[in-house]
């Protein structure tokens, strides 16, 4: 989902902060009592990825470019592929629309809710040390939180709190869109969130809510005795292999960038957000990476690399979300696919994986603008989808914005 504020649908997030579902802003819910399909689509008993062939990767250039007008994105880098199968890696579009500069595929950019991914590979990692506990409440580790004596961190990691997403309340809307350079604290905006009510009881739903990612952010810092930014970086991203990922302490965004084009603006007119303060999405969506990375890092998520094999059997179960999607602990699984999305004022990312296939796909765009109602990502994600795994096709619905 994605860690935006507001509009339209999320399904996998971002901070978008908030992804559609995997972002940060607006909000899925789920409600356990209601009946509805499994959340899982069933596996094949054979694999069916195809060879990427030239012909295969002429219709996938066919579909990529269709959604890029239709959708109106300025520029998006994609990359599919499978062992055996070939890879199929294109930029296309603008990397800036002031100079015409070419997107790359060598760029940095804003990665948005896929940061959950990281935050919650390094709470698991403290949970295999034996320094947390997933059934733990989150008032034993942060004072004030409303239900924080019987909120888990469970709970929280996998969007079923109850609590209100901070990114979703008017007075923060006007904070940062005001100033958007402006830095933020986690506790200024677990401020916006408990200002509301609890929205329901613990474990009732899912809901997707960037809160939750904040609260798990101060659990990491205060268990291990380091900064979220710092932890991520040494004890996540480098025993991952990851070269240019960075959970950033500030502003700062290496070059070579894309800019990033968001409408969400206090004049509600489209502005480059690139240079704008990630640090309101913090634990829910602050971080940096490139392609090759984040095509590394789908993998080492998906199998739990970093995990051992019984912590990410707990990440990995998951609980109805959507139509077709589950949620487990930060992590989705739409239609077999994976992994998140993410989506913050500018930039939008989708980073999957589908285990029969051991098939990585990858796409990082420079804008969070949604498509009729949908992340601009998930477009892309189920144009792409439907020509090479028909059977498991990355669709995230568009969902209402709760919690206003």
């Amino acid at each position: 989902m994605t860690t935006r504020w507001r509009g339209a649908a999320v399904a996998a997030g971002a901070v978008g902060l908030v992804v559609v579902p995997l972002g940060v802003g607006a909000g899925y819910a789920w409600d356990a009592a209601a009946p509805g399909p499994s959340a899982v689509a069933a596996a094949p008993v054979a694999d069916e990825f195809p060879q990427l062939t030239p012909a295969v990767a002429a219709q996938l250039d066919e579909a990529v470019l269709k959604v890029l007008k239709e959708a109106r994105v300025p520029g998006v880098t994609v990359a599919l592929s499978a062992p055996g199968k070939g890879e199929y890696v294109r930029s296309f579009g603008v990397a800036d629309k002031a100079t015409g500069a070419p997107m790359r595929t060598d760029m940095n950019m804003r990665i948005g809710s896929v940061t959950k991914t990281f935050t919650v590979t390094a709470l698991l990692q403290l949970v295999d040390a034996g320094k947390a506990g997933l059934d733990d409440p989150i008032g034993k580790y942060v004072a004030g939180v409303p239900n924080g004596d019987r909120i888990t961190l469970r709970e929280l990691a996998g969007m079923r709190s109850g609590l209100f997403n901070y990114s979703e309340d008017e007075g923060f809307f006007k904070a940062l869109t005001g100033d958007p350079r402006r830095p933020f604290t986690p506790q200024e905006l677990l401020g916006y969130s408990f200002r509301h009510p609890v929205r329901f009881e613990p474990n009732a739903k899912f809901e997707y809510c960037n809160t939750n990612l904040i609260l798990l952010g101060l659990v990491v810092e205060k268990v291990s005795g380091t900064p979220l930014d710092r932890y991520v970086n040494d004890r996540v991203v480098k025993p991952a292999g990851l070269r240019h990922t960075l959970f950033p302490a500030d502003a700062r965004f290496p070059s070579p960038h894309a800019q990033g084009y968001t409408d969400q603006t206090a004049s509600g007119k489209t502005e480059d957000a690139a240079d704008w303060n990630p640090s309101w999405g913090w634990a829910a969506g602050a971080m940096i990476s490139d392609l090759d990375d984040l095509r590394s890092w789908a993998r080492t998520l998906a199998t739990g690399t970093l995990l051992t094999p019984a912590t990410q059997a707990q990440r990995l179960k998951v609980v109805p979300a959507l139509p077709g999607a589950g949620y487990g602990l930060g992590i989705f699984d739409v239609q077999g696919w994976i992994g998140h999305n993410g989506s913050l004022p500018g930039y939008g990312a989708l980073v999957v994986y589908l285990p029969q296939s051991q098939a990585t796909l990858v796409l990082l765009l420079n804008t969070d603008i949604g498509y009729e109602g949908s992340e601009p990502s998930t477009v892309f994600g189920e144009a792409i989808t439907r020509i090479v795994t028909p059977q498991h096709v990355f669709s995230l619905p568009a969902q209402p914005v709760t919690g206003q």
